[in-house]
């Protein structure tokens, strides 16, 4: 652990806010590895001073950065993602180590951020606006995408790094600075991220304020980001409840607000279904990062003729999941993230009992150091329970049964979330029905494929609830722009639109 910290450039005590220089006169943090419950290091957070200087420090670096070609910003993503590289396998460790998630994921989560990386240097060249036909003689409409300006970012545990960089990496080569205020569950991350991209700013000549850094409380930090004026656009990822608070005050200031929030998302199981390839994809989705997606699989809608073939499979599969230590690689679920994580599971088993469900497997705690070990749960229950439409952030995975198809597409849309969905089918006509507009309201729809392990190439994000926020891919760019529209008359006549005469 320690050999990681110091390659990371990370102590036992660490200032955890960087505007330009690094910083922390605020509440010290305390990152508790939920492996064993072992302190890692402490940060201390930023203080209303801090805050305030990382904010203006960012609208600095934006005015500069603003008028660096776009490609030319696009090199110095092209070094960070190099950078990133460079540094995958100490950066996937401490991934593990705070958040707890098992190696193989830590180390895709760090390839995430190479690969957006990656994905922006190609979009700096790309940022593409229109030309519109006028319909006055000698004269052309177009459109243009300009920098925004300082960009606020807010992540959660489960993705302490991945999220900042579908935004940052977007948001730099749009011309934006960006302002990081990481979860207080992980700040070790965001600190060995923070380092690298400060070092490759100042090797590339560039002020390293573009990639501010503000450890804190919601109180001494997501609430005065969310209501400061100098942020035209809060990107935010966490639960619902969450999200209402900081859209509200987002709105009230009219400022934008991108929302990745939570997720119920349903997986399908039709007769035709290839059930080799339903079933690692269910338990991955249930069972990866210790349910602690978003994506993650949170129901099982599958046809009543093939039932109970499949819970007899899933029953099977439960029991050989391999639980302890996410660094081994044999492990397949490490800890939760802290011991309310693991209360929160034990009391949604407790209320699926209560209205009517059954347990068929699991949702017990173990007795492991740290406390935050438990075995995934495996329950019975009915799509209108109340529990069942809440998000349960753990490995707790309600099954159910359908009859006819359009029962099972109500089902998946019944609840108030709609992030991620799937379907496991043979028939080409319920594969088109799902993915078209009569189908998923969710975000992302998969067919033969989980819910959860989206690629970076789309843009992600989800409706309802979830907060209808798109980051990462596709012309997720947008976002972090302004949009003009032009006119440009190079006659020697000033016609109105519309064809008005005026005097």
């Amino acid at each position: 652990m320690n050999a990681v910290l110091s390659k990371l450039g990370l102590k036992a005590a660490n200032p955890g806010v960087f505007d330009g220089t690094w910083r922390g006169r605020g509440e010290v943090i305390e990152s508790v590895s939920p492996i064993d419950g072992k302190r890692l290091a402490t940060v201390r957070g930023g203080s209303t001073e801090d805050y305030n200087s990382a904010v203006s420090h960012a609208q600095d670096a934006f005015k500069k950065w603003r008028s660096v070609p776009a490609p030319v910003r696009g090199e110095t993503i092209r070094r960070l993602g190099s950078a990133l590289r460079a540094a995958k396998s100490q950066l996937s460790m401490l991934v593990s180590l705070e958040n707890g998630k098992i190696i193989a994921e830590g180390e895709g989560e760090v390839q995430e951020m190479i690969d957006i990386c990656d994905f922006a240097v190609g979009l700096s060249r790309q940022l593409y606006g229109l030309t519109i036909q006028s319909e006055r003689a000698q004269h052309r409409l177009m459109e243009q995408w300009h920098p925004l300006g300082v960009i606020g970012v807010i992540s959660a545990f489960n993705f302490p790094v991945a999220v900042w960089a579908w935004n940052a990496a977007l948001a730099a080569v749009c011309g934006d600075s960006t302002v990081w205020k990481p979860s207080e569950k992980t700040p070790l991350t965001s600190l060995a991220v923070t380092r690298i991209a400060e070092r490759v700013c100042r090797e590339t000549g560039v002020d390293p304020a573009i990639f501010t850094l503000v450890n804190g409380g919601g109180v001494a930090v997501g609430q005065p980001l969310a209501a400061d004026r100098r942020v035209p656009l809060l990107s935010a990822t966490g639960s619902c409840a969450m999200g209402r608070k900081v859209s509200q005050t987002v709105a009230a200031r009219l400022g934008r607000s991108l929302l990745e929030l939570g997720g119920n998302n349903a997986l399908i199981v039709t007769p035709s279904a290839n059930l080799d390839m339903a079933l690692p994809a269910i338990v991955f989705g249930a069972v990866g990062t210790a349910g602690q997606r978003c994506t993650s699989t949170r129901r099982v809608i599958v046809h009543e003729s093939i039932a109970k073939k499949l819970f007899a499979r899933l029953l099977k599969a439960y029991a050989s999941v391999r639980i302890g230590n996410p660094l081994d690689r044999a492990t397949l679920m490490g800890p939760l993230i802290d011991v309310g994580a693991v209360e929160r599971v034990l009391e949604s088993k407790e209320r699926v009992v209560k209205e009517g469900g059954r347990i068929l497997y699991g949702g017990d705690r173990l007795r492991r150091p740290g406390g935050c070990y438990m075995t995934p749960c495996l329950a019975e229950a009915g799509n209108d329970f109340d529990v069942v439409r809440h998000e349960t952030f753990g490995p707790l995975l309600y099954v159910m049964t359908y009859r006819k198809f359009p029962q099972a597409v109500a089902m998946q849309n019944a609840v108030p979330q709609g992030l991620s969905s799937a379907i496991f089918t043979n028939d080409f006509r319920e594969a088109e029905e799902f993915v078209s507009g009569t189908g998923s309201d969710c975000g992302l729809a998969n067919i033969n494929a989980g819910t959860s392990g989206a690629e970076i190439g789309g843009a992600f994000g989800g409706e309802k609830e979830t907060g209808g926020g798109r980051e990462s891919g596709s012309d997720a760019w947008k976002n972090y722009m302004r949009r003009q529209t032009n006119t440009v008359n190079f006659s020697k006549e000033m016609p109105l639109a519309q064809g008005i005469s005026f005097g």
